[in-house]
């Protein structure tokens, strides 16, 4: 009888084990909020490009949906760069000469297309190019850009 007992209770506290390990595994917030499945955003191909003479501290904003700018010191000239960024968002690139100073021009395409180009001169001479992408595909304007989901 009581190995009887005994044995019910090890499989008992072995079920029990197996529960709490795999409720822990599942993937619950701590917080107890339920976790919505994750879908990414849809985003638009970008270029950006700086060419010229000089070297140049570049930011630029790439598929990161916080909005953060990526930095990018002492780059030597042409630079290119080809990201996903987002759609509704505002990609951008500036650049700004180092005390040498130079000549450099950034430009900007959205969807293959050509859509600002600036220049800058001198010592710590600046220069920005920036878009605006449609909220979402059926955004007027959309149906033109390269969309990944």
């Amino acid at each position: 009888m009581k190995e009887t007992r005994r044995r019910g209770i090890t499989v008992a506290a072995s079920v029990l084990l197996v529960g709490f390990i795999g409720f822990g595994c599942s993937g619950v917030p701590e917080d107890g909020e339920q976790e919505s499945p994750r879908r990414s955003a849809p985003t638009a191909a970008v270029v950006y490009e700086v060419s010229g003479e000089g070297t140049v501290e570049i930011s630029y904003l790439d598929r990161d949906e916080k909005g953060g700018a990526t930095v990018e010191k002492n780059v030597a000239l042409p630079w290119k760069k080809s990201v996903r960024v987002p759609l509704g968002s505002q990609p951008s690139v500036n650049i700004v000469l180092d005390d040498e100073g130079g000549q450099v021009r950034c430009s900007l395409a959205v969807g293959g297309r050509h859509a600002q180009s600036s220049t800058a001169s001198g010592p710590y001479g600046r220069a920005t190019c920036s878009s605006t992408l449609p909220q979402g595909v059926s955004g007027r304007g959309a149906e033109a850009l390269p969309v990944l989901r």
